[in-house]
């Protein structure tokens, strides 16, 4: 078996890690192939510093640029890098332009295709994300499932169960690798902050800051959250999120905004934060791993666990309701279960991946060709 990690963003580089040092560990025949869909020092290289990963053995460079360029480019570049590899298996994650890019890359090739974190949904095709995660799971052939409702959601939607593996999220894994790191205070004292005594945001989605009146909504509603309750509120700002702050005027007046910030430091602000407002994916999980409050700031959530559970409720981008929402979960308590995962998502990634291929030889000695 040789394994091919497509990955091209930060949170693709955090969830797919686990799965890396899992190959590590074993001595897998396996490379990393990184698209460049983030391409600043800040947002790529420090991740893979950080946690301690192999440098990927392709760098494609592709960068920004609308959504059929930026897909475009990196099809033409993988398909090349796959036609002179030729792995066994495709690993992609989550829900990016790299992972559609991906899939698509290996299934036209014939490689089979295994998609981490398979079985999201939001039901919103206004969110490119919905688009990539749905066309990636139905050109994949193993779909790695966080939970077993999102097993149920690609049962309905006619993928054979066979396909599905239910691991729990890496996510998980990686949040108990590194929980030491996130009950250091290292960077709070350096912005003069006390455990509990700051809200944390993120907003960064195109869908909330690309519009001016959802992302002035977003600041306005964090900034009555901050007068409420006379805490304050610290944004690491995305850098396309900085680009419409300025372009749309926007001047958060009670919102103390920092730069990107390292993996580490952000598990530090969020484990030490009293609530938690963000727009992003990944964080409502992590938030709900750790037992800190969250506030969506979307009108729709592909991690419903985190609504069921209770570490989590959808705002929107109305300022009053994302009030009242955080009213709502300041009186939380916070011992909420963790619906995804025991921490071992990569191994038993790994693990399937394996048993597969052991079939798959098997499957060839008997048929004489290549079976899929």
């Amino acid at each position: 078996m040789k394994v091919s990690i497509v990955l091209g963003t930060r949170p693709e580089i955090i969830k797919m890690s686990p799965i890396i040092k899992e190959c590590e560990r074993l001595a897998l025949d396996y490379f990393i192939l990184h698209t460049g869909q983030h391409y600043s020092y800040d947002m790529d290289k420090a991740f893979f510093e950080e946690l301690k990963l192999p440098d990927a053995k392709y760098h494609l460079d592709v960068g920004s640029g609308s959504h059929g360029q930026q897909t475009g480019k990196m099809l033409i570049k993988i398909e090349k890098v796959l036609r002179k590899e030729k792995p066994t298996v495709v690993l992609v994650e989550g829900d990016t332009n790299s992972t559609l890019a991906g899939a698509l890359a290996a299934n036209k090739l014939g490689i089979r295709v295994g998609h981490v974190e398979a079985g999201l949904r939001s039901y919103d095709r206004r969110m490119p994300e919905e688009t990539n995660r749905v066309l990636t799971d139905h050109c994949s052939d193993y779909l790695f499932a966080p939970t077993e409702k999102s097993k149920e959601i690609l049962v309905g939607e006619g993928v054979p169960e066979e396909k599905i593996f239910v691991t729990g999220n890496t996510i998980v894994d990686v949040i108990y690798q590194n929980l030491e790191i996130a009950k250091k205070r290292d960077f709070l004292n350096e912005l003069h902050l006390r455990p509990k005594g700051y809200f944390l945001a993120t907003t960064h989605r195109q869908e909330n800051v690309d519009d001016k009146t959802r992302f002035s909504g977003i600041l306005k509603g964090q900034e009555k959250v901050s007068d409420e309750f006379g805490v304050p509120i610290i944004y690491p700002v995305h850098p396309r999120s900085r680009k419409r702050i300025k372009k749309f005027d926007l001047q958060p007046y009670r919102i103390k905004m920092i730069g990107p910030v390292n993996f580490s430091t952000f598990l530090q602000l969020e484990y030490n934060a009293k609530l938690v407002l963000t727009d992003s994916g990944g964080v409502q999980e992590e938030t709900c791993v750790l037992k800190v409050p969250c506030v969506t700031l979307r009108d729709n959530t592909e991690r419903p666990e985190t609504i069921e559970v209770g570490s989590n409720i959808l705002a929107g981008t109305n300022p009053e309701r994302i009030l009242e929402c955080a009213k709502t979960m300041m009186r939380k308590e916070n011992n909420w279960e963790n619906p995804f995962g025991d921490g071992n998502a990569g191994k038993k990634i790994i693990e399937t991946l394996i048993k597969c291929a052991r079939a798959q030889i098997n499957v060839h000695s008997v048929f004489g060709h290549n079976y899929r």
